[in-house]
């Protein structure tokens, strides 16, 4: 049996509590279960219990069999001296602290219903292992646990964030920039266009920004399109102009074969989202700074939207003609920058200089939820997705919890667990 139901039973007080006794047949009264342990130690931390006549508060220890109180080593390991009781599914062997002193037992009996609902979930081969039974679980309790859900994936990002700062001599418009540059890959090339701009400093092309054609020259040539050229006259001076900026800066180009066309749309091919790259920076090189004077999600939209260069408006590849299109930006992939770039940098800047995280979580409910696969599902389920406050929530809930099979540590896994079945 998973460890982990032993845990959940514990820690939400799910077992019979009158009568309780330890294995030597000591009256046991759980006054506190304590604080579950998420690191190394103990399972849970200060927890009280009364045994007999005697309060004891320390720490509790959480096993199948008592026996792997040795397997684990903790008869050897003085950070386990404070534990005042051992609870187990069954008890196969006395154990003892460092200093030989007995350690008391309690064997936990874990209510059907509680193994019936967790053996069904389990077993689901489902695309959530609670899906038969997500309907059960009441709206306002799935939209609390969205709000914790939320604050749980901007907290992964601002990690993030942190390392990308630590690494651009927290430079908060070098860190933006290369975050930006992979979110401009949307999934399919966003590590090659990430690779890309760490090729490129941001120092570098904000000495060229008002000239988009050299823009244009140090972006492609790093990308890589630029190693050989088509019978093109543009890519030619492209080529030209790169050659001379690359030997000025002491510039490496990224491998081209890291980029992916196949099953593209031509609007989203690299070339294309290279040459709107180099337009937004053509704009301005200190887009964050901008982004820190714009308190609604229109404004914000307004930023991110600007014309490719003439060459691009009538070609999808280097050589390769096509009709006329302007080729901004779409409003769906700048919604899918704000939720992935600025709203994560919004709230990571706020939360690092002890300021409201309220504006960037208020922007993500005027933005529209994603469209995805896993979005769709959750529509399918009946569970309500009205913007992308709703969407960041549940694609957390699915990568983090459905995914890796966490059902007891998510709220909704809990409150499967906890309905007694009527069938």
């Amino acid at each position: 049996m998973n460890e982990s139901i032993l845990h959940f039973v514990w820690q939400f007080r799910l077992f019979e509590m009158q009568k309780m006794q330890t294995t030597d047949g000591q009256a046991v009264e759980v006054i506190d279960v304590g604080k579950f342990n998420t690191d190394a130690g103990p399972d849970f931390f200060n927890a009280k219990v009364k045994i007999d006549d005697t309060l004891w508060a320390g720490n509790v220890e959480i096993h199948n069999l008592s026996s792997d109180w040795h397997v684990h080593g903790h008869n050897e390991d003085k950070a386990y001296d404070n534990v005042i009781l051992h609870v187990v599914r069954k008890s196969d062997k006395d154990i003892f602290r460092t200093s030989g002193d007995k350690i008391p037992q309690l064997e936990l009996e874990i209510p059907d219903y509680i193994l019936k609902n967790y053996n069904e979930l389990s077993a689901s081969k489902k695309w959530i292992y609670c899906e038969d039974r997500i309907s059960e679980v009441p709206s306002v309790f799935i939209n609390s646990w969205k709000n914790a859900l939320l604050i749980e994936r901007l907290e992964r990002k601002y990690l993030e964030i942190e390392n990308l700062l630590s690494r651009s001599n927290n430079h908060w418009e070098e860190a933006f920039y290369i975050l930006l540059a992979r979110n401009f890959g949307f999934g399919t090339n966003s590590q090659a266009f990430e690779q890309t701009a760490k090729s490129l400093p941001l120092s570098v092309l904000a000495k060229h920004k008002d000239n988009l054609f050299q823009l244009e020259a140090l972006l492609y040539g790093q990308a890589g399109f630029l190693a050989e050229t088509e019978d093109d006259t543009y890519q030619k001076e492209l080529q030209r102009e790169y050659l001379f900026l690359r030997t000025k800066y002491k510039l490496t180009p990224i491998d081209s074969v890291q980029w992916k066309l196949l099953r593209l749309r031509p609007d989203n091919f690299p070339h294309i989202r290279l040459a709107q790259f180099a337009a937004l920076i053509h704009r301005s090189t200190k887009l964050f700074s901008k982004i820190l004077n714009i308190d609604n999600v229109k404004d914000l939209r307004a930023l991110f939207i600007c014309e490719v260069s003439e060459y691009w408006q009538k070609h999808y590849l280097f050589g390769r003609e096509s009709k006329f299109s302007k080729k901004k930006i779409g409003k769906s992939s700048i919604d899918i920058i704000l939720i992935n770039t600025v709203i994560p940098f919004l709230f990571s800047y706020f939360k690092k200089k002890n300021q409201s995280t309220e504006l960037p979580i208020r922007i993500l409910e005027e933005i529209p939820a994603e469209n995805n696969s896993i979005i769709t599902n959750w529509k399918r389920l009946g569970v309500v997705v009205e913007n992308a406050f709703d969407s960041q929530a549940l694609i957390q809930l699915k990568r983090e919890y459905c995914e890796d099979k966490k059902c007891l540590q998510c709220r909704i896994g809990h409150r499967v667990l906890k309905i007694s079945p009527t069938r």
